[in-house]
C-alpha cells in the first residue's frame, strides 16, 4: 500500500471466526467457557494491528437471521448446519473483545458482512483511501483492484489485481462469473455440474464474461457443453447470489472507522476472563491491586547496602510472625546456582534487597555475601521462624550449595494455589498474582533481555534489580495474604496443604540433592543397540516404500503413507492435511506393517535420545550423579512429575525400558530397593465404592485380574485362562479411566458389541462400581469438582462445555481423578513418614526417586532387611482403607533387578 495515502483495513470478522473455530483446539478456561475462536481471531487482529498501522480500521460480522439473498433463492445456505453452540456462545465475548480494544464493530441486520464490507470498499476508494480487506473468504476478491487488496492473515498470503488471476484464473472483474459457473457448495450456489475452476476460467479467458459464454453455450462441445446447456437458468440466478451489494445504507462511513484507544480496564477484565496470561502480561499497565490502579512508586522498596540497614531489617525480620523470602541466584540449575541476593517483606508494600554479587562494570560497592549469609543463617535455620516463599523447594536448595539448610518453611504460595485450585491457572508467581491480586508483575526478560541478549542476573544494574528482586518478595506476602485464608477456611484443603504438600517440599529437596547413580558403560552399550536397531528398522521400511525417507518428517511420513501406498485417512490436522499423529498410526497399525515399524522406530529414537545418550551428559560432576526436579505443581491430580531428567516416562513393560532401569545401579556396599504400590488405584476404587465383591477378592488376598475374569466370564477361578485374565485385567484398568465399549474393543481385539456385554456383565457382577460412578458424576456436575480422600479437589470446568466430547472426557476425568490423586496422596503421605523414619533411625538408608506408585531406596547392605521391612509396613501404614494395601518390595544391584 502507498504510504502517502490513507489506508483503511476492513476484516471480515464472520469469515475469520469460523477459520479460527476450526484451526485451533477446543480452548476453554478454567470455567468451562469456550475461548478457541476467540484466542484465534484476537491474534489475527493483533497481528493486523501490527502490519497496518493505521487509524482507519473496522470489523465487520454478519448478522444473525437471513438476508435479501434468502428471498432471491430459498436454498440459499439452506444445507448449512446451525452454528455450532460453544461458537455461537464466543460471538458476543468477542465482539465485546474488539470493542475495548478500541477497534469499530459492524453487524448490519438483512445482509451479509461481505455487503457491507463492498458497501465501504466502495465509499473509501471513493474517498482517496487504499483498502485492506482481512478475509479468507474467496467471494470478495471481486473488489480487489488499484486501491483495493485481500489479505489472508491465517495463511499469510495476499492478494492484489496480479494475485487474484494468478489464483483463479481471470481478473477480478470476472470472479463473479466465475462463481456462478463454478458454483459454491457451502452457500449452496448451484453452478453448472461438471464444471471446475479450470473449465469456468478457460471459458471466461475465451469468451470474456459470462453473458458471452452463454451466447456461446450451442459451440462449446462434448458432455460439459451438453451440462451447461442444461443448467443455463442457474447462471443467471448465481451471478445475482455472488455478487456482492454495494449500496448498503450505513449509519458510518470510512472516516468514522477511526481506532480509539483500548480501555485498558474493561480490557484487563476481558483477559483475565478469557485467561489469555501472555497477552495479559503484555499489556502496558501499571501495578493493580483488587482491580484499581495504583501507581507503582508507592510500594516501598528499599536497595539494602550497609551494615547499618541490613541490622535494622534483621531486627524486623525477627519480630515478624512471617516473613516473605526469595533469592536471585547465578542459575537455574539448583545445584549449580549460587546467591546474587536475597529478598524479603514483612507487610505488604514494604521489602527489601540486599544485591551480593552483581559484577557489572561500574556496579556499586555491595555487602560481602558470606557475612550477610551468616548473619541470616541463624533465622534462616530456625525451625521456630516462620518463612514463607513461592516455590521455596529451590531457595532451600541454593542455601544449602552455600552450607545452610532451611527451616521453618511454613508457607508457599505456588502450593496454595496449587492446593486451592490445580487447573484455575499456572502456579508461577507472575500468573499468580495477575489472577488472584490483579497485579502485572515485571518480568525476568524486563531486567535480563530476552533470547540471546539475555543477561545473567550479576549483570543486571541495580536500578533494575532492585525493584524486580524486592517485588518478588513483596507479591509472595500479597499473594500469601490472598490465598491462605481460602485455604484455612475449608478443613479439608487446609489439611492436604499442611499435611502432604507442605511436609514434603523438605523430603523432595533431599532425595533431589542425593541423586542417583547410572552406569555410563551401560548406557553406552544401549545406545549403540538402539541405533543399530533403527537402522534396521530404516532398511525394512525402505524396502516396504519402495524409497528411503525421513521417519521423522510427518510431511514425508503423510506422502509415502496416504500419497503412495494409498493407505486409508482417518483424520485430518486443522488445515485439512491426513493426520500421522500417534492416534491414527497405532490405529493403522493394527492392520499395516509400515505404521508399526514408524511407530516402533520413534519409540525406540525417543528413548536414545532421551535416556541412553542423554542420561551420561546428566551426571553432575560435582556428585557423579543424576539428579532429577521433581515438580508438585504440575499435574492437576496431585502426582509429581519430574523432569531432567524425566523419570516417569521410562517405559515399564518393553525390554528397552528394563534396559534403561537396569543403568540405574547401586553403588558399592549398597542394594537399591524398591517399593511398589499394588493394584493401589483399584483397591481405592473398592474402597470408594464400597462394592461387596471387589472388597471381598481384595479383602481374601485374591489375583483381583483372575476374581474378575471368573466373574465376567462365568468360569471357575481355578478355570480362568491366561488370555481370559489379561481381558480382565483391561477391563479392571479400561473401566477406571473411563474406556468405552469401543476403547475396550480396540484394545482386546473383539467386536464392539462383545467389549459391550463384556462391560455389562462386570457391572452386572460389581454394581457398586457403577453406583459409584454415576455418583461421582452427578456429584461433579453439582460442584463443578470431585475429591480424594483425604480432600484433594480437581476441579473439572469442562463439565460445562457445550462441546459433547470435552464433556464426555470431563466426566472420565471425574471418575478416575478421586483414584489417581487418592493414590498421589498416599505415595505423598508415605513419603514424608519413611523420611522422618530415616532421618530418626535409618543409617544407611536413602530415599532416592519417586516414580508413580513406587519409591526407591538406596540401602547399605547390612541394612537391607531391616529397610524392606520398615519402608513395606510404613507405606501400607499410609492410609486405612477398607481393603489392605499391598506393597511389592524388591532388591537388587540396579534398578531393574530390584523392581
Amino acid at each position: 500500500m502507498n504510504e502517502n495515502h490513507k489506508t483503511l483495513v476492513l476484516v471480515d470478522g464472520s469469515s475469520f471466526l469460523y477459520r479460527a473455530y476450526h484451526a485451533l483446539p477446543p480452548l476453554s478456561n478454567s470455567r468451562g467457557e469456550p475461548t478457541g475462536a476467540v484466542y484465534g481471531v484476537a491474534n489475527m487482529l493483533r497481528k493486523l494491528l501490527e502490519t497496518y498501522p493505521t487509524p482507519y480500521f473496522a470489523v465487520i460480522f454478519d448478522a444473525p437471521g437471513k438476508t435479501f439473498r434468502n428471498d432471491l433463492f430459498e436454498a440459499y445456505k439452506a444445507h448449512r448446519p446451525p452454528m455450532p453452540e460453544d461458537l455461537k456462545a464466543q460471538v458476543g465475548p468477542l465482539q465485546e473483545l474488539i470493542e475495548v480494544m478500541g477497534i469499530p464493530v459492524i453487524v448490519e441486520g438483512g445482509v451479509e458482512a461481505d455487503d457491507v464490507i463492498a458497501t465501504l470498499v466502495k465509499q473509501a476508494t471513493a474517498e482517496d483511501y487504499h483498502v485492506v480487506v482481512a478475509t479468507s473468504d474467496k467471494d470478495l476478491a471481486q473488489l480487489v483492484g488499484d486501491r483495493v487488496m485481500l489479505d489472508n492473515t491465517m495463511s499469510e498470503t495476499r492478494l492484489d489485481a496480479a494475485g487474484v488471476r494468478e489464483k483463479f484464473g481471470v481478473p477480478p472483474e470476472r470472479i463473479v462469473d466465475y462463481l456462478a459457473l463454478v458454483g459454491d457448495t457451502s452457500d449452496n450456489i448451484p453452478g453448472v455440474p461438471g464444471v471446475g475452476p479450470k473449465t469456468a476460467a478457460k471459458w471466461l479467458n475465451q469468451y470474456g464474461s459470462l453473458d458471452e459464454v452463454v451466447a456461446h453455450a450451442g459451440q462449446i462441445k462434448g458432455k460439459v457443453g451438453e451440462r451447461l446447456r442444461e443448467h443455463l437458468d442457474n447462471l443467471a440466478l448465481g451471478k445475482r447470489l455472488a455478487t456482492v451489494h454495494s449500496e448498503v445504507t450505513l449509519d458510518r462511513r470510512p472516516a468514522d472507522l477511526r481506532r480509539r484507544s483500548p480501555d485498558n480496564v474493561k480490557l484487563m477484565e476481558c483477559l483475565k476472563r478469557f485467561e489469555f496470561m501472555t497477552w495479559l502480561r503484555q499489556l502496558d499497565l501499571p501495578s493493580t491491586r483488587d482491580g484499581d490502579f495504583a501507581e507503582a512508586a508507592a510500594a516501598d522498596y528499599q536497595e539494602v547496602r550497609t551494615a547499618d540497614s541490613l541490622d535494622a531489617w534483621l531486627a524486623d525480620l525477627k519480630g515478624a510472625p512471617l516473613f516473605a523470602f526469595d533469592t536471585e541466584t547465578t542459575d537455574l540449575n539448583y545445584l549449580d546456582a549460587r546467591v546474587v541476593g536475597v529478598s524479603f517483606a514483612v507487610r505488604p508494600g514494604r521489602a527489601a534487597y540486599v544485591p551480593l554479587g552483581h559484577d557489572y562494570p561500574d556496579a556499586p560497592r555491595q555487602l560481602d555475601r558470606e557475612v550477610v549469609l551468616e548473619k541470616l543463617r541463624p533465622l534462616l535455620t530456625a525451625d521456630d521462624v516462620a518463612k514463607l516463599g513461592q516455590n521455596l523447594k529451590y531457595d532451600a536448595h541454593v542455601l544449602a550449595n552455600h552450607g545452610i539448610e532451611l527451616k521453618g518453611i511454613a508457607h508457599d504460595t505456588m502450593l496454595q494455589s496449587y492446593v486451592f485450585n490445580s487447573t484455575a491457572t499456572r502456579h508461577d508467581m507472575d500468573s499468580l498474582a495477575m489472577t488472584y491480586l490483579g497485579i502485572k508483575t515485571t518480568l525476568y526478560e524486563e531486567v535480563a533481555g530476552k533470547g540471546a541478549k539475555q543477561i545473567p542476573f550479576p549483570r543486571v544494574r541495580l536500578e533494575q534489580a532492585v525493584p524486580y528482586a524486592a517485588e518478588d518478595a513483596d507479591i509472595t506476602l500479597r499473594l500469601h495474604q490472598a490465598l491462605w485464608p481460602k485455604l484455612a477456611a475449608d478443613t479439608r484443603l487446609k489439611r492436604v496443604y499442611e499435611e502432604i504438600e507442605m511436609p514434603l517440599v523438605p523430603v523432595l529437596v533431599r532425595m533431589e540433592r542425593i541423586g542417583v547413580h547410572v552406569d555410563r558403560d551401560e548406557l553406552a552399550r544401549l545406545s549403540e543397540e538402539l541405533k543399530r536397531r533403527c537402522d534396521e528398522i530404516e532398511e525394512q521400511v525402505c524396502c516396504i516404500a519402495g524409497e528411503a525417507f525421513n521417519l521423522a518428517s510427518p510431511k514425508q511420513i503423510q506422502q509415502i503413507l496416504f500419497e503412495k501406498l494409498n493407505l486409508p485417512v482417518l483424520k485430518k490436522t486443522p488445515k485439512g492435511q491426513p493426520s500421522t499423529s500417534e492416534e491414527v498410526l497405532q490405529q493403522l497399525a493394527e492392520t499395516y506393517e509400515l505404521p508399526r515399524l514408524i511407530l516402533q522406530h520413534r519409540s525406540l529414537s525417543k528413548l536414545r535420545s532421551t535416556y541412553s545418550d542423554r542420561l551420561p551428559a546428566q551426571i553432575h560432576p560435582a556428585t557423579g550423579r543424576v539428579h532429577t526436579s521433581y515438580h508438585q505443581a504440575v499435574t492437576a491430580t496431585g502426582r509429581l512429575s519430574s523432569s531432567d531428567p524425566n523419570l516417569q516416562n521410562i517405559p515399564i513393560r518393553s525390554e528397552e525400558g528394563r534396559r534403561i532401569r537396569r543403568a540405574f545401579v547401586a553403588p558399592r556396599g549398597c542394594k537399591l530397593v524398591a517399593a511398589d504400590y499394588s493394584q493401589i488405584e483399584l483397591r481405592i476404587m473398592a474402597h470408594l465404592s464400597g462394592d461387596a465383591s471387589l472388597l471381598n477378592a481384595f479383602a481374601e488376598g485374591a489375583d483381583i485380574h483372575r476374581a474378575t475374569a471368573a466373574e465376567v466370564f462365568g468360569v471357575e477361578l481355578e478355570a480362568v485362562s491366561s488370555q481370559q485374565r489379561r481381558s480382565a485385567k483391561a477391563i479392571n484398568f479400561g473401566l477406571i479411566y473411563g474406556m468405552s465399549a469401543f476403547g475396550l474393543a480396540r484394545q482386546l481385539g473383539v467386536p464392539r458389541d462383545e467389549a459391550q456385554a463384556y462391560i455389562d456383565r462386570y457391572f452386572e457382577r460389581y454394581p457398586g462400581v457403577r453406583e459409584y460412578m454415576e455418583r461421582t458424576k452427578s456429584s461433579a456436575y453439582e460442584r463443578g469438582y470431585v475429591e480424594t480422600i483425604f480432600g484433594r479437589r480437581l476441579h473439572l470446568p469442562e463439565l460445562k462445555s457445550r462441546n459433547p466430547q470435552r464433556r464426555q472426557y470431563a466426566e472420565r476425568t471425574a471418575i478416575n481423578a478421586p483414584m489417581q490423586g487418592s493414590a498421589a496422596d498416599i505415595i505423598k503421605r508415605a513419603m514424608i513418614d519413611v523420611d522422618g523414619w530415616i532421618r530418626a533411625s535409618g543409617r544407611g538408608v536413602k530415599m532416592i526417586m519417586q516414580v508413580h506408585d513406587e519409591l526407591v531406596f538406596e540401602v547399605a547392605e547390612d541394612r537391607v532387611e531391616q529397610a524392606v521391612a520398615e519402608i513395606g509396613g510404613r507405606m501400607r501404614e499410609a492410609a486405612e482403607l477398607q481393603v489392605p494395601l499391598e506393597v511389592e518390595v524388591g532388591m537388587g544391584d540396579n534398578w531393574d533387578e530390584a523392581h
